[in-house]
């Protein structure tokens, strides 16, 4: 118990730079009131103390801002930073070492009593506002945008952003032993997307033009033009 103690404590000051002292950690962090608040409620929740579990669970809500029902299995090493807004449901899994950024959830998808809540591996980074739904896997290694909003697997090692969330498999796994907190990070999926669409749109109009022996036509600076909008 101690161990795991310690583990949470040491877990705030790998991830957080503003932490000064193991006595502002201990008292001041909200994450971490949380993390052990949970850790109770779930001992008395397998125990088959679940309306008391429930109880604890709802004291540090109220105290935290942090809702994680007593059921969740929890790993050692895991961070909320800030914390405010952060629901986890009660089939939930998260492993070690992850981190969570404030407003994020862990939500079910379903009615059935069974699997419900996502899995989330090790050193996984999940973004601020971040929604993670249903019973499906988030691979280790892995950084959930902010905002965005997933509901299929995530492979191990990628980056996920949008919403729907579109998945990013990095090009070279970082065999890391900790997590990638450069959420800020992330790919343009959108400005991608544009991109090449313009760049086919352009190839295709120049193939027409030769094809009907006329000068190809011209392409625009940018996507949209002013003569675009009758306003």
């Amino acid at each position: 118990m101690f161990n795991t103690l310690r583990q949470d404590i040491q877990s705030v000051f790998e991830r957080d730079p503003a932490a000064r002292s193991w006595l502002e950690v201990v008292l001041l962090y909200p994450g971490l009131h949380a993390v052990w608040g949970h850790r109770i409620s779930h001992w008395l929740w397998i125990h088959d103390f679940k309306l008391l579990g429930r109880w604890v669970s709802q004291i540090a809500r109220g105290i935290t801002g942090i809702e994680i029902h007593p059921g969740a299995t929890i790993g050692h090493g895991f961070f909320i930073d800030h914390g405010m807004g952060v629901v986890i449901g009660e089939t939930a899994e998260v492993g070690k070492n992850v981190t969570l950024y404030h407003g994020v959830t862990l939500g079910g998808t379903s009615l059935n009593k069974g699997k419900r809540h996502p899995t989330i591996e090790d050193n996984v980074v999940v973004g601020a506002g971040a929604k993670i739904l249903g019973a499906i896997t988030v691979g280790a290694d892995s950084r959930i945008g902010a905002n965005a909003v997933v509901n299929k697997p995530v492979p191990p090692d990628s980056v996920v952003v949008g919403v729907p969330g579109q998945i990013v498999k990095r090009k070279e796994h970082r065999y890391a032993t900790t997590p990638d907190l450069n959420h800020g990070v992330m790919p343009d999926m959108i400005g991608a997307s544009v991109i090449s669409l313009m760049s086919r749109v352009d190839a295709l109009e120049k193939i027409l033009a030769m094809d009907h022996k006329h000068e190809p036509m011209q392409v625009r600076d940018s996507l949209w033009t002013i003569d675009d909008f009758a306003i």
